[in-house]
């Protein structure tokens, strides 16, 4: 999952002649107003909403977890689906499944289900959430490479985002916290059987994000959500969510909206104002083929040396003692400013 295509090109030239400017250039003044701007949003904590429950978010990420590791044609991945289904159902959504077979880097078939729950489907006003629900099937970047062929859990690369969705679902379901507008959830299938490290394969950079490629390919005529939110990791112990590249060149004002909701929540500290990687994710296809304009929270670790993507990323550890209850709430929060936001 989530190919990394950041370019480490910043030539010392460049970064004098930035230094000159907004330090003692003609765009120091400019900068000073920026960074006052900024730190008046950090100060202005003003939650709007419920309350988002991590501890529900965590039970519904142990429940995936529950079923063991959830790749693509197995027997606990299609208990897994029916469980989703079930749990959106029960929170009042209209639930469709959107089924195909997909073609796998190997050649395997891949039987894949995208699972679309609608909240509130009258509304014509309506956002869209995402995450993936597959489990990557081999722990292909785990120290140990005696674990490399191995299944892994996916607590937090792939449950986690399900997790927050299915509370966001509950919450939304309760009388007393009604919205105006409409929340789509989909849970993108085939997401992480992209080509592994140990293979000599090559990445075109499509081996990822089948499910989503193909919902993108396939969407209902006239469907056009003000914009989407791809929750990818959002459980992980010590995650922040830098601006990803890719959100910011497709989408940069709802990055904007996002981050300021998080500052206006409480957790701005979650949601730094510094750029991350280029990810290759869900969101891409959402953007370049559907053309709805989609940003990815996915978490950015850059002191991490077993990855970016943070230290349990594609290895057996990405299990539930790694989870952290308050990177749930961050993120659960966040999503409540924003839904509670929109007019």
């Amino acid at each position: 999952m989530k190919r990394k295509i950041i370019v480490f090109a910043v030539l010392a030239i460049v970064c004098a002649a930035a230094v000159w400017l907004f330090t003692c250039g003609p765009l120091a003044h400019n900068n000073d107003v920026d960074n006052i701007e900024e730190t008046d949003e950090v100060e202005k904590v003003q939650p709007v909403g419920p309350a988002f429950n991590a501890d529900s978010a965590y039970a519904f990420t142990k429940a995936q977890c529950d079923l063991g590791p959830r790749p693509m044609n197995s027997d606990a991945h299609e208990m897994c689906l029916k469980w989703i289904e079930k749990k959106f159902k029960q929170y009042g959504c209209e639930v469709t499944l959107q089924q195909a077979d997909l073609k796998g880097w190997d050649g395997t078939t891949l039987h894949s289900t995208n699972i679309v729950a609608r909240s509130n489907p009258k509304a014509t006003t309506r956002i869209m959430l995402c995450a993936h629900w597959d489990s990557r099937p081999w722990a292909d970047n785990d120290p140990d490479s005696l674990n490399w062929h191995k299944p892994i859990i996916a607590a937090n690369d792939g449950a986690s985002g399900v997790a927050v969705m299915l509370e966001l679902a509950q919450l939304l379901n309760n009388p007393a916290n009604k919205t105006a507008i409409g929340v789509d959830f989909i849970c993108f299938d085939a997401e992480d059987y992209g080509v592994p490290q140990w293979s000599d394969t090559q990445d075109d950079g499509n081996s990822f994000a089948l499910g989503a490629q193909y919902w993108a390919e396939n969407i209902p005529h006239g469907y056009a959500p003000r914009y989407g939110i791809l929750l990818d990791m959002v459980g992980g112990q010590g995650a922040q969510f830098y601006r990803e590249g890719m959100s910011m060149q497709y989408a940069s004002s709802i990055v904007r909206k996002v981050w300021r909701a998080a500052r206006q929540a409480g957790y701005g500290s979650f949601f730094p104002n510094d750029d991350g990687g280029m990810i290759t994710d869900d969101h891409l296809p959402v953007n370049q083929t559907a053309k709805i304009p989609c940003i990815d929270i996915i978490p950015y670790y850059p002191n991490c040396q077993q990855s970016s993507f943070g230290p349990t990323w594609h290895t057996i550890a990405d299990n539930i003692d790694n989870i952290d209850k308050n990177v749930l709430k961050a993120v659960g929060q966040t999503m409540v400013q924003v839904i509670y936001s929109e007019k």
